[in-house]
This record gives C-alpha cells, structure tokens and sequence, in this order.
C-alpha cells in the first residue's frame, strides 16, 4: 500500500466524534477524505451506502475477510461486523489525500499498530456515562437493549484511552473541534 497520513478518531457511541469528524472534513487546508468503512448490518435514520457506510450482507462480509480484503474488522455485536477495506484506503492515496477514520475503539488501534509512523490517533472522551447514555437516547435511531450494550462497551472502550496518541475532552463541541483540527494540521503538515 501506498504511504499517506491516516487520521483516527475513535470513541464510545455518543461521544461525539462523528461531529468532530465532519468538522474537519469541511477543512480544505487538511486535505482528508473519509475512509467509508464497511458494515454488515441495515442502514438507520439518514444513512446512506457508499456515503456513511458500504452496507454488506453478512456473507459477502465474512467472504472479504477470507479474502483478506480488511485492513482491519471486527465483530462489534454479533454477526453484526464493522471494518476498513484496503481498497478504499489505496482510493483515497490514489488522490492524493489524507486518510480520516470515524471507527471504533479497536479498529482504531489496530491501524495505529499497522502504521504506527503515518497514524494519529485520537480517543474522544465524553464527560460521562450518564451524559453518553442521554445523548444515544435522543438520537432515538436505537432501542434501549441497543443503548444499553452500547453503554456497556463503553466502560470498556474507555479504559483504551490512554492507548491512543492523544485524548480529546468533549464537555464544549466548540473546544473540541477546534483541538480537533490544530491537532490534524500540525499532524498533516508534518
């Protein structure tokens, strides 16, 4: 694969990283491009393939693993598989632009260990579990067994922190994207 700067952002649902992330894709001077990770299970709300997600079946899914056609995947839920595909990597190289990441907590550190020269990675830390557990209850795109799985990998993912090259405090979305992006142009401009 071609050499590039990769950008990971990864957090606990509700953390607000997707926000952080669309932030700095609105910044031209960081010239990233989204890497559009693969998902095994059905769209919600808005969502569209090929925009949020490329939407697989689990079986095509499982074939590209086999395939070893995964930067890196994981079983999030079960049979419910999230991952990253070397060719949608090497077709953001392929323009040029800077790799940026909305994936979760092990996915993130698996890249980060692959390139660990290339890679920033960033953990979002939300100000609570409460405050976590608020927020993916107003999105009302999940049911509460969903949430409440959701706020039990939380505790988990949260103790990885301090794994990542930086953590971003999300209490002010304001701050929080503004750290965002003065960290990603020091990191591209390197």
């Amino acid at each position: 694969m071609n050499k590039g700067k990769l950008i990971v952002f990864s957090a606990p649902s509700g953390s607000g990283k997707t926000t952080i992330v669309r932030h700095l894709l609105g910044k031209e001077d960081l010239n990233l491009e989204f890497s559009i990770s693969a998902a095994s299970r059905d769209p919600r709300g808005e969502e569209e393939h090929g925009k949020d997600y490329y939407f697989i079946s689990l079986e095509q899914f499982k074939k590209h693993i086999k395939g070893e056609d995964f930067l890196e995947w994981e079983e999030v839920y079960r049979d419910n598989f999230y991952g990253t595909l070397k060719a949608e990597i090497e077709r953001i190289w392929a323009l040029g632009k800077n790799v940026i990441f909305d994936i979760d907590v092990a996915g993130g550190l698996r890249i980060k260990h692959k390139f660990p020269e290339q890679t920033l990675a960033v953990f979002v830390k939300p100000p609570s579990v409460d405050e976590l557990k608020r927020r993916l209850k107003q999105r009302s795109t999940e049911t509460d067994d969903k949430i409440n799985m959701r706020i039990a990998k939380a505790s988990v993912e949260l103790a990885t922190a301090p794994q990542f090259d930086t953590i971003i405090k999300n209490y002010d979305l304001d701050t929080a994207k503004e750290e965002a992006y003065q960290l990603v142009k020091d990191f591209v401009s390197k």
